[in-house]
């Protein structure tokens, strides 16, 4: 469970399973809210996620969308991707070494 190992849980609001979460569903319909190519609204009503728009830290209901699991793994992998190619590339070559016959 990929909560297992986060500390993400501890900087929601204390009231984000009671008031938060339930309202956020009860606003966008308890369905998904991402837009599909074809027009219209994802049709998912069933494993209903709460994701933060932009920052992960501004629990405003503005900045709070429901997701279905798929779309919003799919959004998180985006912006994982995305921080990675923003960080510069560490690099892990290995220092030349001599030849052993000119050692």
């Amino acid at each position: 469970m990929p909560w297992a190992s986060s500390n993400r849980r501890a900087q929601l609001p204390r009231d984000w399973d009671a008031a938060v979460r339930p309202r956020i569903l009860a606003r966008d319909g308890h369905r998904c809210v991402q837009a599909l190519a074809a027009g219209g609204r994802c049709p998912e009503t069933q494993a209903l996620e709460v994701d933060h728009i932009g920052d992960p830290h501004d629990h405003d209901d503005a900045n709070l969308q429901t997701l279905c699991h798929w779309h919003h793994q799919r959004k998180t992998a985006a912006e994982s991707g995305a921080a990675r190619r923003r960080r510069p590339r560490e690099r892990r070559a290995r220092p030349a070494e001599r030849h052993p016959g000119l050692l």
